[in-house]
């Protein structure tokens, strides 16, 4: 059984995953409300909680996959990449629990381990497979022909489209995390009442920037007091642009087998738009442990005590 820890961002989160790929448990404390009043993450303020999250986090993982620490055949671990003061607190973490019970250490890629959410029960997707992976720091189309990685074949060249959802959330005036707050407003809008643009850039890259500075402008040039009798109708057609550029890029692909995942997986017009995708399950969208303890699975891991060296990485 192996125990996973993930702090990249704002997420503290443990899980216990078999070596089969069942979920024994999988525990998550979301610091939302935290920096929802910052209008997004303050990577100080989230690299403090989870100092203060990270063992009560553990000790409710172990308790409810009903285990304790000599259940634990190995621990893997985000080392990268994200926010480095919180990636730290994890890796510490990990290399304290491993290093203490003589257990060998996993170090994982957070990237790599939203793509392994597809390999928990009672999914288990077998490759090969086209997966979109979208979130709030990366956008990418990738080649997955086992399970141990993947062929990156295009990536964002400026916002992710959950940045994008993010900042098109703060434009309108709404809450954090962005893409809930769109896409629970863009239900009672029209997608068809605003044109925004959809970025044409060579190969399989995305582009969203110029999307988000549409709708600034959109939102700049309406009369006082107009916004709110337009602002569900500006979600609903800002969601539909960026939906419209993440299928476009797949379809482009051709490929008979897709999949998605990461938090913008989550959004309800991206998995209607693909019908026959293989969807990351809900729980697993967001940033979550089972996933890193998912991927660690296919992840070469470094004995006891080799990894005591081993140090967190802002980039991937």
């Amino acid at each position: 059984m192996i125990l996973g820890i993930e702090t990249s961002c704002d997420e503290t989160a443990a899980a216990l995953v078999t070596d089969d790929g069942e979920i024994r448990s999988s525990v998550v404390a979301s610091q939302a409300e935290l920096h929802a009043r910052f209008g997004g993450v303050v990577p100080e303020i989230a690299s403090r909680r989870h100092l203060e999250l990270v063992v009560p986090v553990l000790r409710e993982a172990l308790g409810e996959a009903g285990a304790t620490l000599d259940d634990v055949d190995a621990v893997a671990v985000t080392a990268q990449p994200g926010l480095i003061g919180a990636l730290l607190v994890g890796v510490s973490a990990a290399k304290a629990l491993a290093w203490a019970r003589r257990l060998p250490l996993i170090a994982v890629n957070h990237l790599h381990g939203h793509v392994a959410s597809l390999y928990l029960k009672p999914l288990d997707l077998e490759p090969p497979f086209t997966c979109l992976l979208a979130s709030g720091g990366h956008t990418m189309l990738l080649d997955v022909q086992d399970r141990a990685g993947y062929r990156v074949l295009g990536t964002t060249l400026d916002d992710a489209a959950g940045e994008a959802f993010d900042k098109g959330a703060r434009l309108l005036g709404l809450g954090y995390p962005g893409g809930k707050a769109i896409d629970d407003l863009a239900r009672h809008g029209d997608p068809n009442a605003y044109d925004f643009p959809v970025a044409r850039v060579p190969g399989l890259d995305f582009s969203f920037s110029g999307l988000k500075t549409s709708l600034l402008y959109r939102v700049r040039d309406l009369p006082a007091g107009e916004l709110e009798a337009r602002r569900a109708d500006l979600a609903a057609s800002y969601q539909r642009a960026i939906v419209r550029a993440l299928v476009r890029r797949i379809e482009a692909v051709g490929a008979e087998r897709i999949a998605v995942v990461g938090g913008v997986a989550a959004n309800s017009e991206l998995r209607a738009a693909l019908p026959e995708a293989a969807l990351a399950p809900l729980a697993l969208c967001t940033d979550n442990a089972a996933m890193i303890a998912s991927a660690g699975r296919y992840t070469e891991p470094s004995a006891y005590p080799d990894y005591l060296s081993l140090d967190a990485r802002a980039t991937a």
